[in-house]
């Protein structure tokens, strides 16, 4: 049975999986119309596959962003699959891909993309550069953990950007959430301590914590969010639970040079990919994964509050490849027919 067929056998009969699939198969259109475009017509040039074959494929991959650690690593794979298989013919090489991919992103891990809870209050600290969509990111969490029947308090901890209080008091109303704020300018630590103990007071259960995105250099920004990771560490013993970092998928390799210099400042336990959508790049999510070690939790693949959605391998190679699956449904049930 095919990658793609198993795919589908997976996901059949569960609702929610579905929706979720489909959720991944609209948000990576843009990656997916050039880069499953260039696989076909490098399929349709090719009737064997070949070494020729292979270095076209590579150049492919490296345009899509997905880090030429991970195109090297895929690439041997790759070569012994077909070796092994004796795969002679190249239309059936794109379920191979697929296959490498979600196993080379899994590592042998099973579940990494899952958020932590504590038993009783678990924060959450964003943090991330401005502009990437880190407070739209943070709505859009609480949104979903209060479908979840969660109880959810933010922090507004990025005091030094003017508007982003008022910007996440806005969402939180929107979203039907409590926002612990101070005035503009004010010590973000002292922000963090005040959240803490409104949330212990209240009984909530999860404490989403917003920070600053940029100061006037990166020395102050870390020493900013170490300050900020002391007081809630001090507070609750074991927290922050999750430190996720926000990064703009558009931004492409851009976006590893964020992360590589958030994860020397604090603990980084997750990315979450904003604007997943936007990006023809889409591959970004596999060069993340294999650069950083760091699982990707969360990818956002639209403007709406349900578009966050909880990052799977096989969902995400799923929407990479979605029509390589309808054209084996067709060839199928074309012999099928016969």
């Amino acid at each position: 049975m095919s990658f793609f067929k198993k795919l589908k056998d997976k996901f059949a009969g569960n609702p929610e999986a579905e929706e979720s699939t489909e959720k991944y198969k609209e948000g990576l259109t843009k990656t997916r119309t050039g880069f499953t475009s260039k696989i076909n017509d490098l399929v349709a040039k090719y009737r064997k596959v070949d070494e020729d074959f292979f270095e076209e494929l590579e150049d492919i991959l490296l345009q899509a962003d997905v880090g030429f650690d991970t195109v090297m690593e895929l690439m041997d794979q790759l070569r012994y699959e077909v070796q092994r298989k004796n795969v002679k013919d190249t239309s059936t090489v794109q379920s191979v891909i697929s296959e490498k991919l979600v196993e080379i992103y899994q590592a042998g891990e099973e579940e990494i993309n899952e958020l932590k809870f504590a038993d009783d209050l678990t924060v959450i600290l964003f943090v991330g550069v401005n502009g990437v969509g880190k407070t739209t990111t943070i709505a859009k969490l609480a949104h979903r953990l209060k479908n979840e029947g969660k109880s959810v308090l933010l922090a507004a901890g990025d005091t030094f950007r003017a508007g982003a209080i008022e910007q996440l008091d806005i969402w939180g109303q929107r979203v039907g959430v409590d926002v612990i704020k101070q005035s503009e300018g004010s010590d973000p630590a002292a922000v963090m301590y005040d959240a803490v103990r409104a949330a212990k007071s209240r009984g909530v259960d999860v404490l989403i914590c917003d920070t600053a995105g940029r100061l006037q250099n990166k020395v102050n920004l870390m020493n900013e969010l170490e300050k900020v990771y002391r007081v809630i560490s001090r507070e609750i013993p074991g927290a922050p639970h999750e430190v996720l970092l926000a990064l703009d998928a558009t931004t492409g390799q851009n976006a590893l040079v964020q992360a590589q210099m958030f994860k020397e400042a604090t603990d980084v336990t997750g990315i979450v990919l904003t604007k997943l959508d936007g990006t023809a790049k889409g591959g970004i999510v596999l060069a993340i994964r294999s650069k950083l070690n760091i699982p990707v939790k969360f990818v956002g693949l639209g403007e709406q509050m349900d578009d966050l959605q909880p990052f799977d391998p096989q969902k995400y190679v799923y929407g990479l490849f979605a029509e390589g699956l309808d054209k084996e449904e067709e060839t199928e049930n074309a012999e099928a027919d016969k």
